[in-house]
């Protein structure tokens, strides 16, 4: 699932739910559905599966409170992950995470990858479907 989040700054929160959490990353500048570009993205702290519905306001003076919209949703198949593997433990801590989305928006194979302080987010090659959508900014 992918949030847009208008906190103090506006970013999009991208989450995979492995073994019952939503392991999740800030993109500030949203995914991009250009192979060619890579997104920042950074770790933040994994969320409790029933967050995946969440869409509202964040109250407060922190720097997570504002708006929430829910950008994307579906599912996702990950990939070179070998059988009965911890997705959490094993294919995480790997630091490449290789998957499908399967969203209303976001579709086709997409790679998350640690680099030396942060992530990176893109799409291997070219898409597998051609009518995707271009992220675009809503207000919130």
């Amino acid at each position: 699932m992918v949030q847009q989040h208008q906190a103090m700054h506006l970013h999009w929160d991208f989450r995979l739910e492995m073994d019952g959490v939503l392991v999740s990353w800030a993109l500030p500048d949203g995914p991009s559905i250009n192979p060619k570009e890579k997104r920042l993205a950074f770790r933040v702290e994994d969320h409790d599966f029933r967050y995946k519905d969440f869409e509202g306001i964040i109250p407060g003076n922190e720097y997570a409170s504002g708006k929430v919209l829910i950008w994307d949703r579906g599912s996702y198949k990950p990939q070179k992950t070998g059988t009965g593997c911890n997705l959490h433990e094993n294919w995480l801590s790997g630091g490449r995470l290789e998957f499908t989305l399967y969203g209303t928006k976001l579709r086709g194979a997409w790679i998350i990858y640690r680099t030396r302080q942060n992530f990176m987010v893109r799409i291997p090659g070219i898409c597998a479907r051609k009518t995707m959508h271009i992220p675009v900014r809503r207000k919130l």
